[in-house]
């Protein structure tokens, strides 16, 4: 069987190649599954095509997370049959094999709903990880994907969200999903805006989405005594700078004392299990439940839906033209 696949082969470049996939041979436990939709993790893949990420070198195949059709199962699997849609961590290829997670979609999710579940299933650890409680000031840093949807999610928490970015479109879609202040730190510094809206008192937790460490470090600026920074996007590039403040601003009860965590996802185990009470399985379906009661809003968050022949378009937008390229889809169903 043939199928198509994206593909990095070298630096700065993105292909689509034709691949043989065999369903005659699966092991045990595997699940095929022939793709309806996927989505593109900009941050992650850009990093990954530009071949500054050491655990996938180049060539590489890339994918986030993906949904589609079962079209066999390996002679172990009974919770799955032909013909069940499912959502996986599946790579932008029309024909793949599960390899991480598989859950059933809800019949009144749609695929394109469900597909962006998987960046939700990235932000929600802030969430997991923060100390914020009901009427608590929290900032987001960065308002693409993953910051749009933890703004979302700790404004379902009760809490009173500030979002910051350059972006005016980007801001203005926040505003749209229900965020309640926006800040473009470009007109007037975002710490001073911060403590206007908080009277002073800064916020409790600070959410760094855009893993850019410049970022991180006016970030911390904007808690308050006792707050927290959590590093919900993975930190990329060299940066140069005295780390003296920054570290004391964490040190000293005088500068604030502030907690910095990490949040990357894969610190909760992938299923559920009687040691944690988070899992990546449980955080998905509780966000299926969200999007299913339009509580969460993803669909104003998905600005593209193309075809993989248009993969160096897709791309090219996500870098250059962050305003217009937000939520990226690949519909394998447009044909290739």
């Amino acid at each position: 069987m043939k199928g198509q696949q994206i593909i990095f082969p070298t630096p700065g470049e993105v292909e689509l190649e034709e691949f043989e996939f065999n369903t005659q041979n699966l092991g045990n436990t595997d699940i095929a599954i022939e793709t309806e939709f996927s989505i593109i993790s900009a941050g992650t893949e850009l990093a990954i095509m530009e071949g500054i990420e050491s655990w996938a070198p180049l060539p590489f195949v890339p994918g986030y997370g993906s949904v589609g059709e079962v079209i066999a199962v390996g002679k172990l699997i009974n919770q799955f049959k032909v013909g069940d849609r499912v959502f996986t961590y599946g790579k932008h290829a029309s024909l793949g094999l599960t390899s991480i997670l598989t859950l059933p979609v809800p019949e009144s999710l749609n695929s394109l709903e469900a597909v962006i579940s998987r960046m939700a299933a990235v932000s929600i650890t802030a969430n997991r990880v923060s100390q914020a409680e009901l009427g608590d000031y929290v900032a987001v840093f960065g308002l693409g994907l993953v910051g749009n949807l933890s703004a979302q999610l700790f404004t379902l928490c009760g809490c009173e969200v500030i979002g910051i970015d350059i972006s005016q479109p980007r801001l203005d879609l926040a505003k749209k999903c229900g965020i309640k202040h926006v800040i473009n730190p470009l007109e007037k510094g975002a710490k001073e805006k911060i403590s206007a809206i908080t009277n002073g008192e800064m916020c409790s937790s600070v959410i760094e989405a855009t893993g850019i460490p410049s970022v991180a470090e006016q970030a911390i600026t904007c808690a308050g005594v006792l707050g927290e920074l959590i590093l919900l996007g993975s930190p990329r590039g060299e940066y140069q700078s005295n780390l003296t403040d920054f570290l004391n601003r964490s040190h000293l009860i005088t500068h604030g004392c502030i907690t910095i965590k990490g949040a990357l996802e894969w610190r909760f185990p992938i299923h559920r299990n009687v040691s944690s009470k988070h899992s990546i399985e449980r955080n998905l379906q509780i966000i299926f439940e969200l999007i299913q009661e339009k509580k969460l809003k993803v669909s104003d968050l998905i600005t593209h839906v193309l075809s993989p022949s248009k993969c160096k378009e897709a791309y090219e937008g996500l870098k250059n033209d962050k305003d217009k390229y937000i939520g990226v889809v690949f519909d394998w169903k447009k044909g290739v």
